[in-house]
């Protein structure tokens, strides 16, 4: 089975975020060294818990200490950029670190209204230009634009001996259709959608254009998971990142709280829908979780599977990833 992380670089409380970060490079790491395919760092801004405004910026740090795993976004908010800095930035890190650069694209704001208003103007412009915002990065990553385009000299340089692979991030049908249509690969955030994913994907792989010669279409799913010795362990480990997801769906989060400060957390009987939430993740012991993940790899037709793990303890969340991959990397 073809496992990868994605990592939301989330802060604890009572850690700081230089903190969270550093333990967003000892995850990479860990992954390197584990098997994972690939390690994705998400971009989120003025958002309380989540450390990580710049992918660019950790992946050079974590690129130079990495040696065989590919990294990446997960995902550059392409709505808020040119393609041509997108494409020169990840040419960059595809130069520094050739064969091993992802490049994630999504189409969230991935913070505030403020926060995207701070960022770029005619965001929900530049959402609805997301086909043509797309076509042009794959172009200036192709280093291939039609003669009386007014590109056609121009090169995102620098121009790396292998292309930064391009992927779109998505939980719905008109993500898929434009993955398809790009001849691109295809994350579906399971982790963050009730649609059928199982439909989308398939759609996806039945619409698939290939961008060039031999291109088949990919299918990645994103889900949720807490893997640890024991299943009462794990589902102890899982209650932090429950409640701190109530606590943000209140705007009162402040980091991922510790086992204890999640357990003394007041819960309403509204927000007892923590059983539908946990019904919706992967937890459990090695075993368990190996099936469960197998039955979902099953159920979408996935071609890999990507793992986020959000605990208080940072150690919590290595032995996660490690167990899972002692397991599922056989």
């Amino acid at each position: 089975m073809k496992v990868s992380i994605l990592d939301q670089s989330p802060v604890s409380s009572h850690q700081t975020p230089a903190e969270a970060l550093e333990a967003s490079m000892e995850l990479a790491k860990a992954g390197d060294k584990l098997g994972y395919e690939r390690y994705w760092i998400a971009e989120h801004h003025d958002l309380s818990g989540l450390a990580c405004s710049a992918p660019e910026v950790m992946l050079g740090y974590i690129g130079a200490q990495t040696e065989t795993i590919r990294i990446g976004s997960g995902a550059v908010l392409l709505p808020h950029y040119k393609p041509y800095k997108v494409a020169e930035t990840y040419n960059m890190l595809a130069t520094l670190f050739p064969g091993r650069i992802d490049l994630g694209i999504g189409r969230a704001p991935g913070g505030s209204a403020e926060a995207t208003n701070a960022l770029s103007d005619n965001f929900l412009q530049q959402v609805f230009k997301m086909p043509e915002l797309v076509k042009e990065l794959l172009q200036f990553l192709d280093d291939k634009f039609p003669a009386e385009h007014e590109y056609a000299k121009l090169s995102a340089s620098p121009l790396p001996p292998v292309s930064p692979e391009p992927w779109l991030l998505g939980t719905s049908k008109k993500s898929a259709e434009l993955a398809a249509r790009n001849g691109m690969a295809y994350t579906f955030g399971q982790f963050m959608s009730e649609q059928d994913g199982s439909a989308i994907i398939n759609q996806y792989k039945q619409a698939f254009q290939p961008r060039r010669s031999g291109d088949q279409p990919y299918a990645i799913v994103t889900v949720s998971v807490i893997c640890a010795e024991t299943t009462e362990q794990a589902h102890r480990i899982a209650t932090s990142s429950l409640v701190w997801k109530i606590q943000q769906d209140k705007m009162e989060a402040k980091g991922v709280p510790s086992i204890e400060e999640a357990a003394s957390y007041p819960l309403t009987e509204e927000e007892k829908r923590i059983k539908k939430m946990k019904e919706a993740m992967v937890i459990g012991n090695p075993e368990e979780v190996h099936v469960r993940l197998q039955e979902v790899q099953a159920h979408y037709g996935a071609d890999e599977l990507m793992l986020v793990t959000i605990t208080h303890d940072p150690a919590d969340r290595l032995k996660s990833y490690e167990l899972v991959a002692e397991k599922c990397k056989k």
